[in-house]
């Protein structure tokens, strides 16, 4: 069995505060979000209780969907280095950047470098420094893509863009062809109804072609700070298409507090069964909140096996 554990949005603090050279552009107005408000909601005990939890369930792999940082200041970069160092080894962590990762232009390379053991594919891989990034982890394919863009400030919209979905599409065929379980991390919901026009994924339709017309098992994402499962059509069976809560949240205004969710793989192509367990607080308690089968001896299900 290949264990494969999915979080996101952690939002990491910085333990100093940004410089104010640093704040001179759209960063002043998240940053001054951040200490209104949303510093109460994102808490850094709640992080760590959910990250040793997951270290307890002992999975192969980790994938993180983007929002490591706040407003990506230098000083974030270095906070989101030293967390990602805590959770494992670069060989075991697959990361993708998000909007808030992408806050200025400057933010967009000094991320990829502060990050990049992180966020790259594999040596023996085509491209291995850029997106989308390939890593073959047991029974996996992990394919990175990033859609964090430098966005207009109260915008948090993403985009993919055309010489990232030039390479997607006869990856993920590729990859089929080998019979690899081909999971997709991005950070925006891939899906055209999904957010408004104000965070949405601009090229969703685009994207949404591809996993139509190439195929996937499994597409991860964040941005939206809830739990979802949607589906998307495939070229064969429905492809699951899953959203967590942010990994540092208390519950707060009817979104669910820090989640994250466990993919135990069996089987092999053309039978595949996954089972998704989610864990996450309830009432200030960390536990396991639900079962579901996303896929049983090779065919994508809904079904909710148990659950709280």
């Amino acid at each position: 069995m290949f264990r494969l554990a999915h979080l996101s949005d952690p939002h990491i603090p910085p333990e100093v505060s940004p410089r104010r050279r640093d704040l001179m552009s759209k960063r002043v107005l998240g940053w001054t979000n951040w200490r209104r408000s949303r510093h109460r909601i994102h808490r850094q005990h709640v992080l760590d209780l959910l990250t040793g939890d997951m270290a307890h369930q002992s999975p192969d792999h980790v994938v993180v969907t983007g929002d490591l940082a706040i407003v990506s200041t230098p000083t974030e970069w270095q906070a989101c280095r030293l967390w990602l160092q805590g959770l494992g080894v670069p060989e075991d962590i697959s990361v993708i950047p998000g909007n808030h990762d992408a806050y200025t232009r400057r933010a967009i390379p000094g991320t990829a470098l502060a990050w990049r053991e992180y966020m790259s594919g594999d040596p023996d891989t085509a491209a291995h420094s850029d997106f989308p990034y390939l890593r073959r982890r047991g029974p996996t394919a992990i394919v990175g893509c990033s859609s964090a863009i430098v966005s207009a400030p109260f915008m948090a919209t993403g985009r993919v863009g055309s010489a990232q979905l030039r390479r997607i599409g006869p990856l993920l065929r590729q990859l089929g062809d080998e019979g690899l379980f081909r999971v997709v991390l991005i950070h925006h919901p891939p899906l055209r109804s999904s957010g408004d026009r104000y965070r949405r994924l601009t090229d969703a339709r685009a994207f949404a072609g591809l996993l139509s017309d190439c195929g996937a098992e499994l597409v991860l994402h964040g941005h939206e700070h809830t739990a979802t499962v949607r589906w998307t059509p495939g070229p064969g069976d429905s492809i699951p298409v899953v959203g967590v809560p942010s990994a540092s949240a208390l519950a707060h205004g009817g979104r669910p507090a820090a989640q994250y969710n466990l993919y135990e793989l069996t089987g092999g192509p053309g039978s595949w069964n996954c089972l998704m367990r989610t864990r996450g607080f309830d009432g200030g308690e960390l536990i396991e909140l639900q079962d579901r089968a996303l896929y049983v001896d090779g065919k994508s299900s809904g079904q909710v096996v148990s659950g709280k």
